[in-house]
Order: C-alpha cells, then sequence, then structure tokens
C-alpha cells in the first residue's frame, strides 16, 4: 500500500505539475506577441486629454491594465509607482499609462485613492483597447512595454515579482540605449 501511495502521490504530482504549467501558458491571454508592432488606439485620460499610442514614437512606452475591483492590481500597482513611475516619469523619453478596463471615471478615482498612485491613468469604454491586446474574457494585471519603435518587446500577466523584476531591467535597458 505504501509503494501504491508514493506512485499515486507522484502521479498526481505530475499531473498537476502539467496542468499548472498548461494553464499558465494558455491562461496569459494576448492575442499580441513580443516583436510584434503595438496596436495603435486612442484613449482619453482621467484628466481629459486624449493620447494616441502612434503619437509617442520615441519613447519607451508602459502600458498597464487595470480596473478598481482587480485585486491584483491594487497590489501592483503601488510597485508601478514606486519602482517605474518614481524612477522614470519625468523623463521626455518614457510614458507610463495606466488603462482601466471598462469602467467609469468615477471608478478610476477610487482606485487611484485605495493604490495612491499618480501615473496617469486612461478610460477603456467596452474593453476595446484592451481587446487590441489581449481575448475579451482574459484577466488583468497585464502590462506592455514598447519600446521607441512602437514594438512590443515585453508582456506581464498577473503579478510575479521575478516578472515584474524582469520588466523593470527591460524598462532600464530600453532607456539606456
Amino acid at each position: 500500500m505504501n509503494g501504491f501511495k508514493r506512485v499515486a502521490f507522484m502521479l498526481f504530482c505530475f499531473v498537476a505539475l502539467f496542468s499548472l504549467n498548461a494553464q499558465e501558458d494558455s491562461s496569459r491571454g494576448y492575442i499580441v506577441k513580443v516583436g510584434e508592432q503595438a496596436p495603435d488606439f486612442v484613449m482619453t485620460l482621467d484628466n481629459g486629454e486624449r493620447v494616441k499610442l502612434s503619437d509617442l514614437r520615441g519613447k519607451v512606452v508602459m502600458l498597464q491594465f487595470t480596473a478598481s475591483w482587480c485585486g491584483v492590481c491594487r497590489k501592483e500597482m503601488p510597485f508601478i509607482e514606486k519602482d517605474i513611475w518614481d524612477k522614470y516619469g519625468k523623463r521626455k523619453d518614457f510614458a507610463l499609462f495606466g488603462i482601466d478596463r471598462d469602467e467609469p471615471l468615477e471608478k478610476i478615482e477610487v482606485l487611484r485613492k485605495a493604490t495612491k498612485v499618480t501615473y496617469p491613468i486612461g478610460l477603456d469604454p467596452g474593453g476595446k483597447i484592451f481587446q487590441l491586446y489581449a481575448e475579451p474574457n482574459a484577466g488583468i494585471t497585464r502590462n506592455v512595454i514598447i519600446d521607441r519603435d512602437g514594438k512590443i518587446v515585453y508582456l506581464t500577466r498577473l503579478f510575479n515579482h521575478t516578472e515584474f523584476e524582469g520588466m523593470c531591467k527591460e524598462i532600464a535597458r530600453l532607456l539606456d540605449k
């Protein structure tokens, strides 16, 4: 019986690990890939300013898809503020935008208060901008890093410290060019 339990446990671990890896790969939900041109869009920021992504060529751009109801977003946003916005936000060759998925302006104000972030946040009515980058029902939080030529160079999903550190290093590398 002991040998049987050991084999059953090993089989369970193998199946769980395989399922986790398969789910992790498929659950990222992106429809864009690293190396592709970032899909263009126009969005209205919470201060009323309009931004067109293609007008930002020449800058390193970070897009952070978020929503007020997303607990993982709320956890990640202070790190984005401290480790990215505070460090690079004043640079003319860098742009960072949160993009609030399908919520009204009032919800963005609630999100700002809860997370204490100061970087610009845009509205995404109907999730139309989100759907240029990810499957309609894919989850958030996710980040897209775009180089000076408008190409996607880094994609994240959820908030993983190792992946976040890799993203920060990629931003630093792009800005050092």
